[in-house]
């Protein structure tokens, strides 16, 4: 189907591959009309929010939900009264069988991050560092090792990095023996 306009004359052509003759029809006169959007957006902060006015221009912190066309801004506290959205903390632990020294560990892991402290930990009173705050690797025997995290997207990241470097450590040691 197409439009075609030939010297001020418009013919809708509809072609429908049969024997039948083509039908050719005038085009509809369409008036012309505008419209009109208004760019601002508008949301409504509710409960522990909305108890204080803003001021044009002042910053707002939380969180946008939007449920059926409708967005609400509110605190994260608010979120599991106003959605079915909880929040949650995920502490993980992985324990990796591990026969090499502790020390070469930590070494190789002091020249990959910034901030690797030793640790004395009180349930296993073995050795353990820490690995940017939020990593802890415990010496459980001589042939395991044990990583501690609160998990997130960036401490996840940051296990991934350890446990690849403790692989490759476990190549070597396998490739000199």
């Amino acid at each position: 189907m197409f439009m075609a306009d030939i010297t001020g004359v418009r013919v809708l052509y509809t072609g429908d591959y049969s024997r039948e003759e083509d039908c050719h029809l005038c085009a509809a006169e369409i008036p012309q009309f505008s419209l009109y959007f208004n760019s601002e957006k508008m949301e409504k902060t509710i409960r522990r929010l909305a108890e204080k006015t803003l001021e044009v221009g002042e910053s707002v912190s939380g969180f946008l939900v939007k449920k059926a066309f409708i967005c609400q801004i509110m605190a994260l506290d608010d979120l599991h009264v106003f959605s079915q959205l909880s929040t949650e903390n995920i502490s993980q632990r992985i324990t990796i069988a591990y026969n090499g020294a502790f020390g070469v560990l930590k070494h190789r892991l002091k020249q990959i991050f910034e901030s690797v402290e030793s640790l004395l930990d009180e349930e296993s009173e073995g050795p353990a560092f820490r690995v940017h705050e939020w990593l802890t690797v415990k010496y459980e025997s001589e042939k395991h090792i044990s990583l501690h995290w609160r998990s997130d997207p960036i401490r996840d990241m940051v296990f991934d990095s350890v446990i690849i470097s403790i692989l490759l450590i476990l190549i070597l040691i396998t490739s000199y023996c």
